[in-house]
């Protein structure tokens, strides 16, 4: 079992938040105006897009040295639906694009296991639990 923690602090005088993981740093905010968001970052629903594009990126990357496959291009574009009151992520639809250095290269295959193994994407789907303190 592995277990990955980030912490969240707010930033004095800003109202938005710095989240780090090791010497990893993102800084979090609302968008301009809202609830006192001044933009400063990127707001929960784009963070959670980022969190499965990215590692989806990290799984193409794992998966194509695997298969010893030259990766010269990686595009993952990700779209999260948000409906109801409170806002709930009700879908996400992932576009996905490689170029490989090899033309002869199996691009579907490097894909599928991608997204086979997405810790990310593969655990929202099946409803990972958040647990909260009380």
């Amino acid at each position: 079992m592995a277990t990955m923690t980030v912490k969240l602090r707010g930033i004095p005088e800003t109202e938005a938040a710095i989240g780090w993981a090791g010497a990893h740093a993102v800084v979090v905010d609302r968008p301009e105006g809202k609830a006192g968001g001044q933009g400063l970052g990127f707001n929960g629903g784009q963070l959670l897009g980022l969190a499965i594009g990215g590692c989806l990126c990290n799984d193409l990357y794992y998966v194509a040295h695997e298969m010893g496959i030259g990766l010269t291009s990686v595009s993952v574009d990700v779209a999260v639906t948000f409906e109801g009151t409170p806002l709930l992520a009700t879908s996400a639809a992932v576009q996905i694009a490689v170029e490989t250095a090899d033309k002869t290269a199996d691009v579907g295959t490097l894909i599928q296991r991608a997204r086979t193994i997405s810790a990310v994407s593969n655990s929202i789907a099946r409803g990972v639990p958040v647990r909260f303190p009380g």
